[in-house]
This record gives structure tokens, C-alpha cells and sequence, in this order.
């Protein structure tokens, strides 16, 4: 099965650097995002709760007799998952959902960390990031300063930790530039294990890609994601890492289309299966900005009976969701074009 998302042949043959990012007095990328859903309001959630009617709520909360969070509330406040109520004085228990979990691709350009804050102050990936009215991102794992590639991004601790964590294998997909042909004896110990500072390491695979002079490629994954660890392999057996790209996370590729420094935010369906390869289950709220489409059953089994590779779960995520996002993003704004204009009446 071909993958349509950024191969290692593109990046061997020089296809991945054709991809240059936007020049700088270019008009910014318009970021395809899906909207954060709102949070209910206190007052409605206080009449809701059998305490009155929502002019009452505004009223109480406009006499000072509301905390959220031990600070007076205002009139209009939204409040969200984890807050914590009283009224007058005496703790409210509400039930508000947890927000779905939502994921980003952000492809990394080299030169920028993954942190919030640096003492030396250079560019970091956070500031690229949509801002979240709940909760923040975290980084699914982290890439060092001179590694570019595939960056996922969460507002789910809990997804965070399934996609990160050694024991659920998953793999991560690199292609490294060395200096230096690797011998049979070197990819051997690189796929028995080297003995590293923290530990024994070794590839799931290693594939040779090629090169010009002194410099070779190689396709290389991983299931763990150990500080510098490609790196530190490779120089166990005497060859320095001259670049580093990740191109895989799991089922997730790097979307072909996805510029460096860009990123996008997964759909309702591609983030159901990042989930579930994660070992979650199925998602219990629909994330913001899913794609429902269920067909009848008649119409899905006459597709099947024309296309028996349409029941097949697709092996990789997020390969055309660029593509297809703004696919989806140019014929809603044919369609709002194509409205006709209302009359003025004078």
C-alpha cells in the first residue's frame, strides 16, 4: 500500500526541500483549525442546576455571592471543566464535559525548541500553536534543536501519555544523513542494540537510501523517544548525525503539503484513529470540527459491492487531511459566492 504522506525517497531525492517555507512579505498561510467549542455560561449552569431562573443567576452573581475558582464571578462568565463553584459560601458540584481531545501536526523547521520558555531566548515551537480558551498544548514527545519533522501536539494528557510512553511500541520513522558509509557489522549492532549513557537502544529497522560523497541516508524507526537517542546511536558506532528529519509518529505521517513552520489541526475522523491506535477506544464526544458523513446502509453496501477496498481502515493517518481540509475550505467558499446578494431597499 502507498503512503501518500512525505516519503523517504522524497526527502533522498530532494523533493522534501522543494517544499521551502512561504518568503517573509508573502501573506500568511491561513492555518486550517478547527473552532474550540464555547464553555456553558455560570448562570445558565446555575439555573440548570434547580437554583433559579437565569435572571435570578445574574443577579447572585452580580451581588458577589458566586466564587469560581475562590474568586467572585462576573455576570457573563463561561466556566469550564475543573473549575470549582460556590454559592454563598457552600460548594456546587456541576457536571461539565471534559473538552474533546483535539491534535495538531506542526511541521518543525530546524533552529527552533521544544519548550515555553529558554533562557537564551530562541524561537520556540509553542508560538506557532493556536491559542486554546482550555487547558494548553503539550507536545506528544519532543524534538532537539537541529531535528526537524513531524511534531504532534494534544490537549489531552491522557492522549499525550498513550502516544509517548515505551510500553504501547510505538514506532517513530526517521530519515538520518551520516557521514560515512554504515558497514554490515555497524547495522548489526545498531539492530542487536548499542549500549548507551542511560541504557541499551536499538532500531526496529535500518534502510540504506543513498547518498552523494560522504554523506548517506538511512530509514531508521524506533519505539522509545530517549533524549537525542537516533543520535547518540549512530555516534556509538562512530558516525556523526549531519540531519535528522522525523516523517512518522505512530500511524501518523507528515501531511505532504505541510509546509516548515505550518501546522494544521487533525479532523473529527483522523483524530478517532489516532485515539484508537493509542489504545483509547473510541472517543466519547466528537471532537471540534469532526466530519459526519453516515451513509444509509443500502448505499453502503452497494459501495463495498463496487469498491471492496472502501470497507478497509486506511493503515496511515493524516496523510491527505491538508488536501483534503482545504478541499473542503474551497468549495464552502464557492458555495458562499455563489449565494446571491440581498437586494438593498431603498
Amino acid at each position: 500500500m502507498t503512503k501518500p504522506g512525505i516519503q523517504f525517497d522524497d526527502i533522498v531525492s530532494g523533493a522534501y526541500d522543494d517544499q521551502a517555507p512561504s518568503p517573509a512579505n508573502a501573506e500568511p498561510v491561513k492555518r486550517v483549525l478547527s473552532p474550540q467549542p464555547d464553555t456553558p455560561k455560570l448562570h445558565k449552569v446555575l439555573a440548570q442546576s434547580g437554583l433559579g431562573s437565569r435572571l435570578d443567576m445574574e443577579q447572585l452573581i452580580a451581588d458577589g455571592k458566586v466564587l469560581v475558582n475562590d474568586e467572585p464571578a462576573h455576570v457573563g462568565q463561561r466556566i469550564q471543566y475543573g473549575d470549582r463553584i460556590k454559592v454563598n459560601g457552600k460548594p456546587l458540584f456541576v457536571r461539565i464535559e471534559p473538552p474533546p481531545p483535539r491534535v495538531i501536526a506542526y511541521h518543525k523547521p530546524a533552529g527552533e525548541i521544544v519548550s515555553r520558555d529558554d533562557p537564551q531566548s530562541r524561537p520556540t515551537v509553542f508560538r506557532k500553536l493556536p491559542r486554546l480558551q482550555t487547558g494548553k498544548w503539550q507536545s506528544v514527545g519532543r524534538l532537539d534543536l537541529n531535528t526537524e519533522g513531524l511534531l504532534l501536539f494534544t490537549n489531552s494528557g491522557e492522549l499525550a501519555n498513550k502516544l509517548m510512553h515505551p510500553r504501547f511500541g510505538l514506532e517513530r520513522e526517521y530519515a538520518v544523513r551520516v557521514l560515512g558509509h554504515l558497514s554490515n557489522i555497524e547495522k548489526a549492532k545498531l539492530l542487536e542494540g548499542v549500549q548507551l549513557e542511560d541504557g541499551e537502544a536499538r532500531f526496529g529497522s535500518l534502510e540504506e537510501g543513498g547518498g552523494e560523497g560522504a554523506n548517506c541516508w538511512y530509514q531508521v524507526t524506533i519505539q522509545e523517544g530517549r533524549n537525542r537517542e537516533v543520535r547518540r546511536m549512530f555516534e556509538a558506532v562512530g558516525h556523526a548525525v549531519s540531519r535528522l528529519i522525523r516523517i512518522r509518529y505512530g500511524k501518523m505521517l507528515l501531511p505532504r503539503g505541510l509546509k516548515r513552520g505550518e501546522c494544521m489541526e487533525l479532523d473529527g475522523a483522523d483524530t478517532e484513529q489516532l485515539i484508537r491506535s493509542a489504545g483509547l477506544g473510541r472517543v466519547s464526544a466528537k471532537p471540534a470540527g469532526a466530519r459526519q458523513s453516515t451513509p444509509s446502509p443500502a448505499a453502503a453496501r452497494k459501495s463495498r459491492s463496487h469498491n471492496p477496498l472502501a470497507a478497509a481502515k486506511p493503515e496511515f493517518i493524516g496523510a491527505d487531511s491538508l488536501s483534503r481540509q482545504r478541499r473542503d475550505q474551497k468549495s464552502k467558499a464557492s458555495r458562499s459566492k455563489a449565494l446571491p446578494r440581498r437586494a438593498k431597499i431603498s
